[in-house]
């Protein structure tokens, strides 16, 4: 029986969520591209908050491996379910959206494909291959699922040698089992350690905030990964994607979130991007300075 998780939480969302319309002569060039060619854009159908300002500095995230993911994660929109079979003309259909797009730096990132063998990580280095062989001054950041800890299928990540890694561990340990229901916070951390140990020069993960975690499990989260050797933090707010989903327990001040700013940049992050709208792909083309 499914179990819909009502939000007890006002709908009026705090001022601090509320964000301007993407405006500018890239975005409205890029927009055009996109609608023209039906180019599949995690900005565009994720309704990205930042997707003007990331557009307009020459940034898109693209998924692969289809749209349905193996995983029922309680934060995440992507359905759930079956996936559809392997489309091997994805990789150099996404590196023509980069070039079509004249996109200086790609974020690729992908569902979960535990159906398959080798977790999908063939198609991500046919991805970046065709990316590199057709947008050669393009960088790229690889947003990778766990593949659930086989060492494999992460290595060919690796062999790609792309200019960022990232990995999400998502939230604190305590709500990893009610947010990333077939993920480990453990699994996870490993994951970041064995990219940076096998020569990985940036890697990154992501938290998100609002789901009821305390602030000491939030700045020790933060130093698991300075322990795991992650160079780059993304700290963002939490958003209901549906009734479904797990419910949003508290809207983070934009104060808290420099709060974690400042205590990540103490630790020795490389960069820390901390505030209410930041998400994973946010100020992306920084993180490889």
């Amino acid at each position: 029986m499914e179990t819909v998780l009502e939000n007890t939480l006002p709908v009026q969302k705090p001022k601090w969520l509320k964000v301007k319309l993407p405006i500018g002569q890239k975005y409205t060039e890029l927009r055009g591209l996109v609608d023209k060619y039906s180019l599949n854009t995690i900005c565009a159908s994720g309704s990205c908050p930042n997707m003007g300002e990331c557009w307009g500095e020459g940034t898109a995230t693209f998924m692969i491996l289809g749209n349905t993911c193996t995983r029922s994660c309680g934060f995440c929109g992507v359905k759930t379910g079956r996936p559809e079979t392997v489309d091997w003309d994805e990789p150099e259909k996404v590196a023509r959206s980069i070039k079509i797009m004249n996109i200086k730096h790609a974020v690729i990132t992908s569902v979960d494909r535990d159906d398959l063998k080798d977790g999908g990580s063939i198609i991500w280095i046919e991805t970046v291959k065709a990316i590199r062989r057709m947008n050669p001054t393009t960088t790229l950041e690889t947003l990778i699922p766990d593949f659930q800890g086989i060492e494999r299928n992460i290595d060919r990540i690796i062999d790609a040698n792309p200019e960022v890694v990232s990995h999400n561990v998502e939230t604190v340990r305590r709500l990893t089992r009610e947010v990333r229901i077939q993920a480990k916070y453990d699994r996870s951390l490993e994951v970041l350690r064995y990219l940076k140990e096998k020569g990985i020069k940036r890697t990154k993960s992501g938290i998100m905030l609002g789901l009821g975690e305390q602030e000491e499990e939030v700045f020790q989260t933060m130093r698991d990964l300075r322990d795991a050797n992650v160079d780059v933090v993304t700290i963002g707010q939490y958003l209901q994607p549906s009734k479904k989903h797990l419910p949003v327990k508290e809207f983070i001040t934009p104060d808290q979130f420099a709060i974690y700013e400042k205590y990540g940049l103490e630790l020795g992050f490389r960069h820390v991007e901390s505030g209410p709208l930041v998400r994973s792909s946010y100020k992306a083309q920084k993180h490889i300075l």
